[in-house]
């Protein structure tokens, strides 16, 4: 099943083809549960203001709920055809957790059709609200919580609206220590003078707090139509190297990082379950690694 009637609501995310040529980016194949769109965070580097460009506000794209019947609708249309256990990612096209202040929380109203069926849902978010979560433990189940993080200079500079990391680390522990399955991303990694030393602190700072499922790197990427519509231009002088996913830093200076982190975690925390967003065959080639084998935030 690759989506339900038009694709509005639910749609397989398969834009990147099997790679064939080493600047070829790989993206494993994944859910989207397009349920809104946009994000109150404004964050320089968000590529919604190139995919959303025509709904910018004053640089921004602002939250927008579509219907929720209808998002009821098409949701149990796909749980009764689709038999297969899968993660339906809420957050590709805004924060999953944006709608947690409506008068039902978007978490309460996804939750209820979800639960008791085979399938879960994957909420990816910068944002810190976490009460219904803590407030139902029988979500546990069916609930898989992923933090987009960054060293607090990286993201003080460029998620200037975006709730202190801190803060989203210690919403990552609650949920953690009541038994959800926590994911995090450090993505975009942005190679800042002194970046080695800030992103291991971060790491310490994450492994003093909870043992995250997974975690997965990436690394700025500079679409064409997102480096034509941001305001803040500051962090595209750290592109240089063309792939079928357009501008990223320098092969050399993503190795490092990648490399250098990992090394980290499996040195410091015998930690090796990470995977990598949307990086180059070449990439994945030279750290050694099976891209078939990419256990990455957005899949089961």
């Amino acid at each position: 099943m690759k989506q339900i009637r038009d694709g509005s609501i639910i749609k397989l995310f398969n834009k990147t083809p099997e790679p064939q040529r080493e600047r070829d980016v790989i993206c494993p194949h994944f859910y989207e549960l397009k349920w809104a769109y946009g994000c109150p965070y404004d964050c320089s580097y968000c590529y919604l203001k190139g995919t959303f460009r025509f709904r910018l506000v004053d640089g921004r794209i602002l939250p927008h709920f579509k219907d929720r019947g209808k998002i009821r609708r098409h949701l149990l249309e796909f749980l009764d055809g689709e038999s297969k256990p899968t993660l339906l990612n809420t957050g590709e096209l805004c924060d999953s957790l944006m709608g947690e202040d409506l008068s039902e929380p978007f978490s309460e109203f996804i939750m209820t059709i979800i639960m008791g069926t085979r399938h879960r849902i994957l909420f990816l978010t910068k944002g810190t609200t976490v009460k219904c979560f803590l407030e139902h433990p029988e979500w546990r189940s069916r609930a898989v919580l992923s933090w987009s993080i960054n060293p607090v200079p990286v993201s003080e500079r460029w998620e200037a609206l975006a709730p202190d990391v801190m803060k989203r680390i210690d919403a990552a522990e609650a949920v953690f220590k009541a038994g959800y399955e926590v994911r995090l991303r450090i993505d975009p990694m942005v190679p800042v003078d002194g970046w080695l030393n800030q992103y291991t602190c971060l790491l310490d700072e994450v492994f003093s707090r909870l043992f995250p499922e997974r975690i997965t790197l990436g690394s700025l990427r500079g679409l064409t139509s997102t480096r034509n519509n941001v305001k803040d231009r500051s962090w595209l002088k750290y592109l240089s190297e063309k792939s079928s996913w357009r501008l990223k830093p320098s092969h050399a200076t993503r190795h490092a990082m990648y490399s250098m982190l990992m090394k980290y975690l499996r040195e410091s925390y015998d930690y090796v379950n990470v995977g990598l967003c949307k990086e180059t065959l070449r990439m994945w080639k030279a750290l050694g690694l099976n891209w078939r084998n990419n256990k990455c935030n957005c899949i089961p």
